[in-house]
């Protein structure tokens, strides 16, 4: 695989080059992903909830958070702490082996998917070749600790929260899982950083939103209806379900399940980067951008501001999509339950198969326009 030096032989080899041995270098590797992968979701998820706070308040043309930290930027933390602080009360008549599982099962998954996300070329903490089937089974895993803690709770509201998630969850899962299949047809790989680079050559021109349109889109909305983002959130909608599967959750279990929805939306956004808009390319192709500063591609501090240029790029690109999340909550209203899912089974299915049908027909056709 073209994959570049990832994090992990890069790490390995500087061990080995300063005198330990091979095994033990491995050894030290283990921790450092599930510690990088935690530090980095959760900074990420900091920023975000800053970020919602003061686009939301943009919208509704107010100020936001502005006296916890420098304009606000504290807020995010304080909301954490208090969490942690509170006490966790667990209901006399719940099941508490489940009530207390549920929480873990949604979030683990959220996190472990990070684990092949890459955020530039040599920044990817480990990369698979069935990268993407990774993440498709980590996601679907999610529906199963919403339906047990809705179950747990002994709550009428949690227990309808809980079978609208599943039942939501399994209504996208599919058109989002044929809708990547597209683009892995494209690709002729299910691997992140192959995806990536079939992408690259001609800046913006080259990247998958333009070859597939309807596939962004599907990809998109099923996101969010993932993510129980507005105008999806119809197992915790307020005004019907108090707060659906969370009703009867306090303290760190409600934490995981507000990290893991906005841990869920930064993997989301990242996600349509990497598949649809190029990733770590900018919309101008380095080759240009070294032809147009008359040096080489493989100068040395050109390669070291296209290796940063690649980092800002993707994180950008993410920005921009939770961005345009935090616009739709402001500007759609919410739809029934019988909305929800008929979008899902009968519009968005039916079209994500149509367009991995066609995608299929014009990869034979064209097979250098489409990854042939």
């Amino acid at each position: 695989m073209n994959s570049g030096i990832d994090l992990q032989r890069t790490f390995i080899q500087t061990l080995v080059e300063f005198g330990l041995p091979t095994d033990i270098a491995k050894t030290l590797w283990m921790p450092l992903p599930l510690l990088l992968m935690i530090v980095g979701a959760t900074v990420g998820v900091l920023v975000t909830v800053w970020l919602e706070r003061k686009i939301s308040a943009a919208a509704q043309q107010r100020i936001g958070p502005e006296f916890i930290g420098p304009l606000g930027t504290l807020a995010p933390l304080a909301d954490g702490l208090k969490l942690l602080f509170k006490e966790d009360v667990v209901p006399v008549k719940a099941d508490p082996l489940l009530f207390t599982l549920g929480p873990v099962i949604v979030a683990i998954p959220v996190f472990l998917s990070y684990l092949v996300v890459p955020f530039g070329q040599n920044l990817v903490i480990t990369d698979l070749g069935v990268a993407i089937f990774l993440w498709i089974a980590l996601s679907s895993i999610q529906p199963i600790g919403l339906l047990m803690s809705g179950y747990a709770s002994n709550n009428k509201y949690s227990l309808l929260g809980g079978l609208r998630a599943a039942a939501q969850s399994i209504s996208y899962e599919i058109p989002l899982a044929l809708a990547v299949l597209a683009v892995v047809m494209m690709s002729n790989s299910l691997s992140t950083i192959d995806i990536v680079e079939q992408q690259s050559g001609y800046g913006i021109l080259g990247w998958n939103i333009w070859r597939q349109p309807a596939g962004f889109l599907i990809f998109w909305i099923s996101a969010l209806a993932e993510c129980e983002r507005l105008p999806f959130d119809l197992p915790e909608a307020e005004e019907e379900l108090v707060a659906g599967y969370q009703t009867e959750y306090t303290g760190m279990k409600f934490a995981l399940y507000y990290l893991a929805s906005y841990v869920n939306l930064v993997l989301s956004a990242l996600f349509v980067a990497v598949l649809y808009l190029g990733g770590w390319e900018s919309p101008l192709p380095v080759g240009l951008l070294a032809d147009l500063l008359g040096v080489s591609e493989t100068t040395p501090w050109l390669q070291i501001i296209t290796a940063s240029l690649g980092i800002i790029m993707t994180l950008l690109k993410a920005y921009f999509l939770i961005f345009i999340a935090v616009l739709l909550r402001w500007t759609v209203p919410r739809v029934r339950i019988d909305q929800l899912l008929d979008l899902g089974w009968k519009f968005l299915l039916p079209v994500a198969l149509v367009n991995l049908l066609l995608t299929a027909a014009l990869k034979l056709a064209f097979p250098f326009a489409f990854g042939g």
